[in-house]
């Protein structure tokens, strides 16, 4: 058993032990962090695999969340076809954007896709007949599999990270392959990769509709489980932290966006019992992890290591 195989399998058992003696409190951050861990895996995998930046993801949590508020509440669809069609129409619109501007780089890619994020928060907020508005969607019921229903913390937790930890899984294992191989490629050489027969710019526009779909996913989750989605949810602000998600945790390790996920969801609850203060103290906390650990909290061990030999 290697060492990677051997810290998957205790974070499986710590994940599935963890409802037995946590708080409802702690339990709720648990099921936001398996959210995020979804959408910081989709712009994890751009920018660690294909060194992009998207500033956009929040656009396509919207989608999600949304397209299950509206198809279970005004259409009555059911629960998992709302969510299938969250993940369909946020990968065509991926498709119809990134198209053009994944043909940029560099800064201008960024404020490409920050300009795609913005417009999408005004068109949530202007398509009230869809949206809400700043009224939202509520009432979403709870999801169910064959009778069965998601309907407290303890089972929408397992649910939660049962799929968090199925996108991670086929998210490593696409890095593993020669698609994996053709995105460090795209990164590290793009002119060497195509020269080698690599055609960059589908395969920044396919890496760009994974993360738009995981974003979907994990939005319209995001409004079974809150059950009322409204248009603050989904601004820019919403998309710089899933970015932090693999910046913190390591962008080129996938499965780093566990512990990137839980330093976004509970280092700000811990630091607000300083009041107005919390906001600064973060800002402060995220500076010395960037500037400490360069590699993120994944890369601690190693450099631990390399210290320890030296």
């Amino acid at each position: 058993m290697t060492r990677q195989t051997l810290v998957i399998a205790v974070l499986i058992l710590l994940l599935t032990a963890l409802p037995l003696v946590a708080a409802r409190h702690t339990l709720d951050l648990m099921i936001f962090a398996a959210l995020y861990s979804i959408a910081g895996l989709g712009v994890g995998l751009l920018l660690g695999q294909c060194g992009i930046v998207n500033l956009a993801q929040a656009f396509f949590y919207g989608i999600g969340a949304y397209a299950s508020a509206y198809g279970t509440v005004m259409l009555e669809w059911s629960p998992w076809l709302g969510i299938l069609v969250g993940m369909v129409t946020a990968g065509l619109v991926a498709l119809a954007i990134g198209w053009p501007i994944l043909r940029l780089s560099g800064f201008f890619l960024a404020l490409a896709t920050l300009a795609v994020g913005t417009i999408g928060t005004i068109l949530f907020f202007e398509w009230d007949w869809l949206t809400g508005g700043t009224r939202g969607i509520g009432g979403l019921p709870p999801l169910s599999i064959a009778g069965f229903a998601f309907d407290t913390p303890v089972r929408f937790y397992y649910l939660a990270w049962v799929i968090a930890l199925a996108a991670l899984g086929l998210a490593w294992n696409l890095t593993q392959g020669r698609p994996g191989l053709a995105m460090r490629a795209v990164r590290d050489a793009a002119p060497a990769a195509e020269g080698l027969g690599v055609d960059i710019h589908a395969m920044r526009v396919k890496v760009f509709v994974i993360g738009a779909v995981l974003g979907a996913l994990a939005g319209s989750l995001f409004a079974h489980h809150v059950t009322y989605v409204s248009v603050e949810s989904f601004t820019v602000q919403r998309s710089i932290v899933f970015l932090l998600i693999p910046v913190i945790a390591g962008a080129r390790m996938v499965w780093g966006v566990i512990p990137g996920a839980l330093f976004i969801t509970f280092v700000p609850e811990w630091l607000a019992r300083f009041g107005d203060m919390h906001q600064m103290l973060f800002g402060i906390v995220l500076v010395l992890v960037v500037v400490l650990l360069p590699e993120g909290l994944t890369g601690l061990p190693a450099r631990l290591r390399r210290r320890t030999a030296a």
